[in-house]
């Protein structure tokens, strides 16, 4: 049967009607991205003090050591292309990428707006409330391409790759923000701060395990937690509770993002089909 400009044939997941397929959605998270990466530059203009600088002052035992925040450079390379990416001609028919656009232009311009906030202000509840909003975005994301049942290379590696790992970074962030906050308004509870701290870091642990049990094993999430969980551990390993608990924590991810990954279509949807054919010549041997 002859495909129309209004049917979809065998096999074109494309819904050319989706709002989330305009012109407008696929240019606001061209400008969106570009704002995420353009206010931490603002200081360097007189313009607020550093992130880092803000942080520092009220930093908390599960605050990531600093060379771990280097990561930002790959999110916003990462952001950066899925943006040009998503705004192609040729995915504008993209039936996974239509359902995330405005929601990731969303998260965007929540990670710039943070930047801004903190810079000119500091690590205040409304910091949280900001973060709080792009993960919402983020998460938001993570469900819809987990439930695709399959990605193309470039939705997988352009947007699916960087968006994830966005997702996890932020889920770190989130609870670190909580916890510098508290500092800022000196809320200094009576029980140990590193007992306090290593059940902060457990708890943390348990939410990116759900996270990614839910999105079918996703490897990127999984592989930038981690790298949150070492910051914390390059930064206090040496206290006793932070290292047990980052420790466990790291195992249970590892755990959970292995098993997720055996399930039905979990290794198709973030691996490839070469990772799956790989399985099931392993299966025929």
């Amino acid at each position: 049967m002859m495909n129309t400009p209004h049917s979809i044939g065998p096999g074109d997941r494309s819904k050319p009607f989706s709002p989330g397929a305009t012109t407008a959605a696929r240019l606001a998270v061209v400008a969106a991205a570009v704002f995420q990466v353009a206010t931490p530059i603002l200081p360097s203009l007189g313009i607020g003090r550093q992130v880092g600088q803000q942080s520092s002052s009220v930093q908390a035992l599960i605050t990531p050591a600093g060379w771990t925040f280097s990561i930002w450079l790959l999110l916003y390379a990462g952001s950066l292309a899925y943006a040009v990416y998503q705004a192609l001609p040729a995915q504008r028919g993209s039936h996974a990428l239509s359902k995330v656009r405005w929601a990731s232009a969303g998260a965007f311009i929540g990670n710039g707006l943070w930047a801004l906030y903190t810079q000119l202000a500091d690590l205040t509840f409304v910091s949280i409330l900001i973060i709080a909003g792009s993960l919402t975005c983020l998460l938001y994301i993570y469900g819809h391409l987990a439930a695709e049942r399959v990605l193309t290379r470039g939705e997988r590696y352009v947007a699916a790759l960087p968006l994830s790992a966005l997702a996890a970074w932020l889920t770190a962030a989130t609870i670190v923000n909580v916890a510098a906050t508290l500092n800022y308004y000196g809320v200094d509870p009576s029980t140990d701060k590193a007992t306090i701290s290593g059940a902060i870091v457990l708890i943390g642990g348990v939410i990116a395990a759900a996270a990614i049990w839910r999105g079918k094993g996703n490897p990127w999430f999984a592989l930038v937690f981690l790298w949150a969980l070492l910051g914390i551990y390059g930064r206090n390993g040496h206290i006793p509770a932070i290292a047990a608990t980052c420790a466990v924590s790291a195992f249970v991810v590892v755990a959970v993002t292995v098993f997720a990954l055996r399930r039905e279509g979990a290794r198709r949807l973030w691996l490839g089909d070469t990772a799956s054919h790989a399985v099931s010549v392993g299966r025929a041997g």
